[in-house]
């Protein structure tokens, strides 16, 4: 069988995709189909087994899943507006995990085919968005977009037909006070808890090396904020006072203001809860004003590998959360760094591999279950698999509690010598933190 990887992008609320194989009618929403169930009146069809792989529902099963067509991938991403540059990274893991599963016998014996639709950054777009993928491009499993702001209203639509929702970036704790009972976050560790392995860090410090000021900025957003102030949370509880806490819209572009605010406080610390342009454009901003801190620290925006050009020669010693490293020594990790390399030129960072890592957990839940298809029984099956399991990935061994929190840590990275090099734990990194950070 002849695999070969297929994408379909559309922006903007377009017409329906091309390329993607009908299933009939859409199962109602689920508030809907359990007054169904109850009159009687709703046909449920189970998951096949055979073949080597899950037959579709009304598909044929054939040995390899080759009278079943591909297994059908929704996405929405914000490949346009605030938040394109992760968006663009989450959309790159994708594509090169899809290429990569089709190079090497498909999904449960079949082709995946992705339908990829942009958002926008926006948030009504995008619950528009995982309506028409699963009623009218009709596919069988959806994953989630990037940012909190985004996943909240997608998760609310795969929950309310009853699909199993797995996404890469909605770390923040409202993710997970909705209610969701269909969603898994395919990372390490949410946004308040990222800074842990920093702030046992600074507050074990001898008490006259200790930094005792800190000031804050950070988008309004839940993401961005919750890794500020996660960190903040527990620096306060140690005794290190905030003297600046600033902040801004996500469109903000000139930070000359908070820039001036911060460098006022003259705060040993500057944390920035962050995406990336937005932290970009604060550090020259207060580089521009002379502000030294001892330490600085900013969620996303160092990870991403536009950032030493976008900041020159002045990266030495800032600080980031992230739950990836391409030198992890993860079973499937190496071929991931391998495969990404080879098709991109560069390592994948931690946008692509959250992305891939949302795959891996979608395809150990297809496999075990041996379903990929949108029927009730297949999407629970694969949701209460994933209850009750952990799942090996290029970010490591990942669970969950029941709200759909990952049950481990992020690691720390610090710029050093012009790379960036995990510094905290001290038991997986392979460089010292360096405190105080050099002028910038």
């Amino acid at each position: 069988m002849k695999h070969s990887s297929r994408t379909s992008v559309t922006t903007s609320g377009a017409d329906r995709v091309t390329g993607v194989r009908p299933h009939g009618p859409r199962p109602a929403p689920r508030r809907a189909a359990v007054a169904l169930a109850a009159a009687g009146t709703l046909t449920l069809s189970a998951c096949g087994l055979g073949g080597g792989g899950g037959a579709s529902a009304g598909g044929g099963g054939g040995e390899g899943g080759e009278d079943e067509g591909p297994v059908t991938i929704g996405i929405s991403l914000p490949l346009t507006g605030d938040f394109s540059e992760p968006g663009k990274g989450v959309q790159r893991g994708y594509e090169a995990w899809a290429e990569y599963t089709n190079a090497n016998g498909g999904l449960l014996g079949r082709d995946v085919e992705l339908t990829i639709y942009d958002d926008q950054s926006n948030a009504d777009r995008v619950a528009s968005d995982y309506e028409k993928l699963i009623n009218q491009d009709q596919v069988d499993i959806v994953v989630g977009p990037f940012s909190t702001r985004l996943v909240v209203p997608a998760a609310q639509v795969a929950q309310d037909y009853g699909f199993l929702f797995v996404e890469p970036a909605g770390a923040a704790e409202e993710v997970f006070t909705q209610g969701f009972d269909n969603l898994f976050y395919a990372a390490p560790a949410i946004a308040n808890d990222h800074y842990n392995y920093l702030a046992d860090y600074i507050l074990a410090m001898p008490e006259d090396e200790r930094p005792t000021t800190a000031a804050y900025a950070s988008m309004d957003d839940p993401f961005a904020q919750g890794t500020a102030y996660g960190l903040k949370e527990k620096l306060e509880e140690g005794g290190i006072e905030t003297v600046a806490d600033e902040v801004y819209p996500p469109n903000t572009t000139d930070f000359s203001s908070i820039a001036n605010k911060i460098a006022a406080s003259d705060a040993d610390i500057l944390v920035g809860g962050t995406q990336y342009q937005d932290a970009v454009n604060l550090i020259v901003a207060l580089q521009q004003l002379d502000y030294q801190p001892q330490l600085a620290a900013f969620s996303t925006a160092p990870t991403n590998p536009e950032f030493p050009e976008a900041i020159g020669d002045q990266t030495e010693g800032i600080i980031s959360p992230t739950g990836y490293t391409p030198e992890a020594e993860y079973p499937t990790n190496a071929e991931f760094v391998e495969f990404y390399t080879d098709k991109h030129g560069n390592a994948p960072n931690e946008d692509e591999a959250n992305a891939w890592t949302t795959m891996q957990v979608v395809a150990a839940a297809a496999e075990a279950n041996e379903c990929a298809d949108p029927s009730p029984e297949c999407q629970q099956s694969m949701i209460d698999w994933l209850r009750e399991n952990t799942v090996d990935t290029v970010v490591g061994p990942l669970s969950w509690d029941a709200e759909g929190r990952p049950q481990a840590a992020h690691l720390i990275q610090q710029w050093q010598d012009g790379e960036i090099r995990i510094v905290l734990p001290e038991d997986t990194s392979d460089a010292e933190l360096s405190y105080p950070k050099q002028d910038w």
